[in-house]
């Protein structure tokens, strides 16, 4: 029958008999003879929920099933005649891993038995079969895995005997399929269970998603293919957890497998998936910007068992959620915008300036945004209460156990400041939480650096998410606003009772937390917030100055703009203005610092992030304060124009638009467009030089695999704009 596969009958010899023993192992006279067996890889798909895994759909179909559900079993005999369970044995023994064995879990042995009840035993961590339906042709079986078994590729061999021979050997046949067995959040006894299961449409299921990057004042979500199902990603994905060298008996645990994942996605310590850089310099791989999903990455990672240049925090993520929803694992994508890296344990970040205003590198930073990921599960490990969504990143920060790994985080425990809970709950805190407390180089002051102004809402401005089941491909109304899940209300009493509990579970956290307050102060500043600047426009520094007491104040104030890389790393200094001026009594003044095109466009790297910074020191009082704003030079999008109608498995033409917003020509322009069974591979397009303020359109190709709703995405680079994007919604037809 279609999908059935040849068996190999495999001579099992007797173990040699102990000295002077006279038992005889009689041969097995009538057991029955295995043929063929099919584990009905497209049926049991469907009923699993399997059936888009490309795998499942080859000319030799790959059986990919999910644990603690059952699934059909066809076996065919030599014999002419039906199995007949009062007179044979017959018995099905799952293996996964190099030492199988059931008592630890690494092992299903199933004997069939004649269980004519509707009910499956509740889940006991042992796997059960029951005989569906036998004739003279074939015998159908029905094996449910338990709902805590390994997660991974599993071995299955057969033996048959008749029972008034027991003590005969039974025959016995190895499969030579490889079985797929993944997460099940649909079953309650998985522990990855999700209750409100349309979630899962969403969190497994879909395979084409948004990523928010950008500033707090202007960010957008960028289209990612996740491209779980398709046929190199669950090999490459299992290759990802070898390499984990996890014990096989905790490969059915979430937490470890997630855990893992985050160390596995990076290459800091095991050779994995991808290469952070924050460079800039890209020349021996690929740009983090222009990668357009996951497929790609991994397909190329496990090929050449090398790790792959280069990612950067939302590439780690965009990976990260493939490898999840690949395993079954409900994950999604979470993008903090103003996020600290706080790299002392501090629950701070620590901005330091010398004697001249200028900024000292201290470890600590705070990223324009940070992107990591959220995954369901159980978590027995810690009181009840702390399960459900759990905060996992794979970005190389800071190590954790001595690796760059950093999660699963309860995210119940991060807002309730609960440090001591398992794992990296402090880190994560500190990422969306941390106080910004800034230093002035003070030779008067006791440790050498005298504390200026403190910001305790200036880490975690939101927290995003793409909302389930909505997808909006041009705009943003599938984002989802989740700051509430992490921290209360930004000011409230229990967002800072929340820090003062983490406070203190740190040391490093109660030198600067618990501190008394700074004393008053006589001038007032305020650096006004830039939301964005379209690219090409010039913009200003704005600082007010309200002198609050009836004498005059003299005032050492600096002025900077730079362009940074999103993590907050200063790339080149665009423009300083610096000096001393006095301020009349009761007066306010405003300086400004106007920054033109023709200064920032030559220093602008990627994503057109911008800083700007004011420093200020009140001489007669020793009054200091510091501040700082990001902002994003905006880009153009790429509009992509779809067909109205687009038929699957014919060629369809589409449009990508762009106009080059600069007054200078663009050179070694690449245009590259992906989507999962729209394309069965990305494509870039070699384009011509785009002169100043040219507008230009490219044709490209689809050719849909299937009907249904898909996304596509696009990115454009060149050498003067790149990391330019646009993205659209496909409605294929299906063949008339």
């Amino acid at each position: 029958m279609p999908g059935e596969t040849a068996w190999s009958r495999v001579s099992v010899s007797p173990e040699p008999a102990a000295e002077h023993s006279t038992t005889f192992v009689p041969a097995v006279s009538d057991a029955l003879t295995l043929s063929s067996l099919s584990l009905e890889a497209l049926r049991n798909a469907s009923a699993h929920r399997t059936r888009r895994f490309e795998l499942v759909r080859l000319s030799r179909p790959v059986p990919v099933l999910r644990r603690g559900q059952h699934f059909d079993v066809v076996i065919k005999f030599n014999e002419q005649r039906p199995f007949d369970l009062e007179k044979d044995s017959l018995r099905l023994v799952f293996s996964f891993g190099q030492n199988p064995n059931a008592v630890k879990g690494t092992q299903g042995v199933v004997s069939i038995l004649n269980d004519s009840s509707e009910c499956w035993p509740v889940h006991d961590g042992r796997w059960y079969g029951r005989l569906k339906n036998s004739d003279s042709n074939e015998t159908e079986l029905e094996i449910r895995p338990s709902a805590d078994a390994p997660i991974g590729v599993w071995r299955l061999k057969v033996e048959t005997g008749v029972k008034e021979e027991s003590s005969a050997i039974p025959k016995v046949y190895e499969h030579k399929e490889q079985i797929y067995l993944l997460f099940n959040p649909w079953v309650k006894d998985d522990a990855t269970f999700m209750e409100k299961q349309a979630l899962l449409d969403e969190y497994v299921l879909q395979d084409v998603g948004k990523i928010w990057v950008g500033t707090y004042q202007s960010h957008w979500g960028r289209q990612w293919v996740f491209g779980q199902f398709d046929k190199a990603v669950l090999p490459a994905a299992m290759f990802v957890l070898e390499r984990a060298n996890l014990d096989p008996t905790i490969r059915g645990n979430p937490i470890a497998i997630s855990r893992a994942i985050s160390k596995l996605v990076n290459s800091n310590d095991d050779a994995g998936v991808l290469v952070g850089n924050w460079s800039g310099n890209y020349a021996a791989g690929t740009a983090p910007g222009a990668w357009t999903g996951s497929v790609k990455i991994l397909e190329q990672y496990h090929s050449t068992k090398q790790p792959v240049q280069f990612g950067q925090c939302w590439v780690f993520a965009g990976v990260t959620t493939t490898i999840c929803r690949a395993l079954g694992l409900p994950s999604r994508v979470v993008t903090n915008l103003v996020s600290a890296h706080d790299s002392n344990a501090s629950l701070t970040v620590d901005k330091y300036f010398d004697y001249n205003s200028r900024p000292l590198d201290t470890g600590d930073s705070i990223w324009n945004f940070h992107v990591w990921n959220e995954a369901w599960m159980a978590r027995p490990d810690l009181p009840k209460g702390y399960g459900g969504w759990q905060a996992i990143d794979a970005t190389p920060q800071e190590t954790s156990d001595g690796v760059y790994q950093c999660g699963p985080a309860s995210l119940q425990a991060i807002r309730q400041g609960s440090v001591g809970f398992k794992y990296d709950v402090q880190f994560l805190i500190s990422s969306v939480n941390a106080d910004v407390v800034y230093w002035k180089q003070d030779p008067t002051a006791e440790i050498g650096y005298r504390r200026m102004n403190a910001s305790t809402a200036e880490v975690g401005r939101k927290i995003l998410t793409k909302q389930a089941n909505v997808f909006d491909a041009t705009g943003q109304a599938d984002m989802e606003d989740i700051t509430w899940l992490y921290k209360a209300k930004e000011g409230s009493q229990l967002e800072r009772s929340t820090m003062y509990n983490a406070a203190r579970g740190s040391t490093n956290a109660r030198r600067y937390l618990l501190q008394p307050g700074e004393a008053r102060e006589d001038l007032v500043f305020t650096l006004n917030d830039l939301d964005k600047i379209n690219v090409g426009d010039k913009f200003e520094i704005n600082v007010t100055i309200k002198n609050e007491v009836d004498d005059a104040r003299t005032l050492d104030v600096t002025l900077c703009a730079s362009s940074v890389y999103y993590n907050g790393v200063e790339a080149n200094l665009i423009k300083k203005a610096a000096g001393k001026f006095k301020i009349r009594p009761r007066g306010r003044d405003v300086l400004r610092l106007e920054v033109t095109p023709t200064e920032y466009l030559p220093k602008l790297v990627e994503y057109g992030m911008m800083k700007i910074f004011a420093v200020a020191t009140v001489l007669e009082t020793k009054q200091t304060w510091a501040a700082e704003d990001d902002f994003q030079i905006v880009k153009p999008k790429i509009s992509v124009k779809v067909p109205e109608k687009v038929v699957a498995k014919q060629v369809s033409s589409l449009e990508f638009t762009l106009k080059n917003p600069l007054k200078t020509t663009l050179h070694n322009c690449k245009l590259q467009y992906e989507g999962p069974h729209v394309l069965t591979s990305n494509v870039t397009i070699d384009m011509d030089d785009i002169g100043p303020e040219e507008e230009i359109t490219v044709k490209g190709d689809v050719t849909p695999v299937r009907k249904g709703k898909f996304g596509l995405v696009a990115v454009f680079s060149s050498d003067e704009l790149h990391d330019v994007t646009g993205s659209a919604s496909v409605e294929v037809q299906p063949v008339a």
